[in-house]
């Protein structure tokens, strides 16, 4: 790909970015104010924040992309795909147990995280509500990150670097056509939250399809850790 043209569009696609980005929150800020909801909206959005550093675009990322890169430059095609397949599959059971134990244990984890909350019984069940609804976006982010890291590796530099828009609009259509519908707006923000995840790991997997880099997930989670690459990770 020429580098002119790669460094043009995701410098753009970077640019709108922040430009959707700075709309959302206007919009939130003007439809949700400052109010006890907002602060539990923050609080509970804090919690996926914190691990995505760890499973996603933080340690995960910085592990991964140089293994995958070491492989497609010195391993064939197919030693790398069982590499891409190995580590989602490990990836993505260890994050189902992750969320699964966050939803089930959200009333605990909410309580660790900001304890001022629990003197409002209202604000901190709404706060607990909207972590359980939040809690699949470090699993959606974690993948996006695998994918990301894929592309990159792949020289296809723009989806990953427009993806972080589509949260932006989820975000946005939630504050103006979602909120006014709902008996409790701020859950629109939340809902927002679990889509634009979604939306940013869909828009990948035609990419990843393109390029013959589909994750395959496979049942044998014991067998994904066992392998080499995965370990190093």
């Amino acid at each position: 790909m020429n580098f002119l043209k790669t460094f043009f569009s995701v410098s753009a696609f970077t640019l709108l970015s922040r430009i959707t980005g700075l709309i959302r929150e206007l919009l939130v800020a003007k439809a949700f104010g400052a109010s006890g909801l907002t602060d539990a909206f923050f609080v509970a959005f804090r919690i996926p924040n914190l691990l995505r550093r760890l499973f996603a675009e933080g340690a995960f990322s910085q592990a991964f992309v140089p293994i995958l890169a070491e492989y497609t430059n010195k391993k064939d095609k197919a030693e790398t795909k069982q590499l891409v397949d190995r580590v989602a599959t490990a990836l993505v059971w260890t994050l189902v147990l992750v969320c699964i134990l966050g939803i089930a244990f959200a009333n605990y984890v909410v309580y660790a995280i900001a304890t001022g909350l629990d003197g409002d019984t209202e604000i901190f069940s709404v706060s607990v509500l909207m972590t359980q609804i939040m809690f699949p976006y470090i699993l959606f982010m974690s993948l996006v990150a695998l994918a990301g890291g894929i592309l990159n590796t792949n020289r296809e530099f723009r989806i990953p670097a427009f993806t972080p828009v589509l949260l932006n609009i989820s975000f946005i259509i939630a504050s103006l056509f979602v909120a006014p519908l709902l008996d409790r707006p701020i859950l629109a923000l939340a809902g927002a939250v679990f889509v634009g995840g979604l939306l940013q790991l869909g828009i990948q997997i035609p990419w990843l399809k393109k390029i013959g880099m589909l994750p395959r997930i496979s049942f044998n989670v014991l067998g994904a850790f066992r392998n080499p690459g995965v370990r190093r990770i």
